[in-house]
Protein backbone atom coordinates (compact mmCIF):
# COMPACT_ATOMS: atom_id res chain seq x y z
CA UNK A 1 0.00 0.00 0.00
CA UNK A 2 1.20 2.88 -1.37
CA UNK A 3 2.18 5.71 1.63
CA UNK A 4 3.66 9.29 0.66
CA UNK A 5 6.61 10.87 1.97
CA UNK A 6 4.50 13.43 3.22
CA UNK A 7 2.11 10.36 6.03
CA UNK A 8 5.21 9.24 6.98
CA UNK A 9 7.34 12.07 8.12
CA UNK A 10 3.64 12.96 9.98
CA UNK A 11 4.22 9.89 11.45
CA UNK A 12 7.18 10.59 12.85
CA UNK A 13 5.65 14.00 14.29
CA UNK A 14 2.90 12.55 15.61
CA UNK A 15 5.22 9.88 17.65
CA UNK A 16 6.97 12.59 19.20
CA UNK A 17 3.85 14.53 20.46
CA UNK A 18 1.67 11.46 21.52
CA UNK A 19 -1.01 12.77 23.69
CA UNK A 20 -1.51 11.16 27.20
CA UNK A 21 -3.92 8.63 26.37
CA UNK A 22 -1.55 7.37 23.58
CA UNK A 23 1.28 7.26 26.05
CA UNK A 24 -0.45 5.58 28.57
CA UNK A 25 -1.85 2.62 26.53
CA UNK A 26 2.08 2.77 24.24
CA UNK A 27 3.45 2.09 27.57
CA UNK A 28 1.51 -1.04 27.73
CA UNK A 29 1.47 -2.51 24.64
CA UNK A 30 4.79 -1.45 23.43
CA UNK A 31 7.31 -4.25 23.15
CA UNK A 32 5.42 -7.56 22.46
CA UNK A 33 3.67 -6.44 26.34
CA UNK A 34 0.19 -7.49 25.00
CA UNK A 35 0.47 -11.03 24.98
CA UNK A 36 3.32 -11.35 22.56
CA UNK A 37 1.19 -9.20 19.99
CA UNK A 38 3.41 -6.68 18.21
CA UNK A 39 1.59 -3.23 17.93
CA UNK A 40 3.17 0.05 15.94
CA UNK A 41 2.20 3.26 17.16
CA UNK A 42 1.68 6.14 14.95
CA UNK A 43 1.48 3.63 11.92
CA UNK A 44 1.27 5.66 8.39
CA UNK A 45 -0.78 3.87 6.06
CA UNK A 46 -1.66 4.89 2.74
CA UNK A 47 -2.81 8.25 3.06
CA UNK A 48 -3.82 8.02 6.86
CA UNK A 49 -1.54 7.60 10.45
CA UNK A 50 -2.94 5.38 12.65
CA UNK A 51 -3.11 5.41 16.24
CA UNK A 52 -1.46 2.17 16.76
CA UNK A 53 -1.63 -0.76 14.30
CA UNK A 54 -1.11 -4.68 14.49
CA UNK A 55 -0.08 -5.85 11.39
CA UNK A 56 -0.42 -9.46 12.21
CA UNK A 57 -4.07 -8.96 13.02
CA UNK A 58 -4.70 -6.26 10.41
CA UNK A 59 -6.40 -4.07 13.24
CA UNK A 60 -5.67 -0.36 13.58
CA UNK A 61 -6.77 1.16 17.02
CA UNK A 62 -7.85 3.98 17.06
CA UNK A 63 -8.41 6.62 20.41
CA UNK A 64 -11.32 8.76 20.05
CA UNK A 65 -10.98 11.96 22.45
CA UNK A 66 -14.03 14.61 23.43
CA UNK A 67 -13.50 16.56 20.19
CA UNK A 68 -16.05 13.99 18.24
CA UNK A 69 -18.23 16.19 16.07
CA UNK A 70 -20.44 15.51 13.49
CA UNK A 71 -17.92 16.45 11.23
CA UNK A 72 -14.95 14.74 12.92
CA UNK A 73 -17.43 11.29 13.04
CA UNK A 74 -17.97 11.52 9.09
CA UNK A 75 -14.02 11.53 8.41
CA UNK A 76 -13.53 8.96 10.35
CA UNK A 77 -16.30 6.93 9.19
CA UNK A 78 -14.91 7.26 5.50
CA UNK A 79 -11.12 6.48 7.09
CA UNK A 80 -12.56 3.09 8.68
CA UNK A 81 -14.49 2.41 5.23
CA UNK A 82 -10.82 2.99 3.40
CA UNK A 83 -9.29 0.58 5.95
CA UNK A 84 -11.82 -1.85 5.30
CA UNK A 85 -11.38 -1.95 1.59
CA UNK A 86 -8.21 -3.19 2.26
CA UNK A 87 -8.64 -5.94 4.99
CA UNK A 88 -7.86 -3.92 8.27
CA UNK A 89 -10.26 -3.51 10.74
CA UNK A 90 -10.90 -0.57 13.19
CA UNK A 91 -11.71 -0.74 16.71
CA UNK A 92 -12.30 2.86 18.42
CA UNK A 93 -11.68 3.14 21.82
CA UNK A 94 -12.87 6.55 24.01
CA UNK A 95 -9.55 8.25 25.24
CA UNK A 96 -11.50 8.49 28.41
CA UNK A 97 -11.70 4.62 28.34
CA UNK A 98 -7.74 4.61 28.51
CA UNK A 99 -7.22 7.02 31.21
CA UNK A 100 -10.20 5.86 33.58
CA UNK A 101 -10.06 1.99 32.78
CA UNK A 102 -6.78 0.73 31.14
CA UNK A 103 -7.84 -3.04 32.07
CA UNK A 104 -11.17 -2.61 30.06
CA UNK A 105 -9.19 -0.96 27.24
CA UNK A 106 -6.80 -3.58 26.88
CA UNK A 107 -9.55 -6.15 27.35
CA UNK A 108 -11.30 -4.77 24.37
CA UNK A 109 -8.13 -4.96 22.43
CA UNK A 110 -7.52 -8.55 23.60
CA UNK A 111 -10.88 -9.22 22.49
CA UNK A 112 -10.81 -7.63 18.84
CA UNK A 113 -7.32 -9.94 18.54
CA UNK A 114 -9.26 -12.91 19.67
CA UNK A 115 -7.23 -13.16 23.08
CA UNK A 116 -8.92 -14.94 24.96
CA UNK A 117 -9.38 -13.34 28.80
CA UNK A 118 -6.62 -13.82 31.01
Amino acid sequence: METSERTRNLAKRLRRRMNEPELRLWNRVRRNQLDGVHVRRQHPLGPYVLDFFCARARLAIELDGGMHDEDRRVRDEARDAWLALRGVRTLRLPASLVMEDMDAALAAIRGRLGIPPA
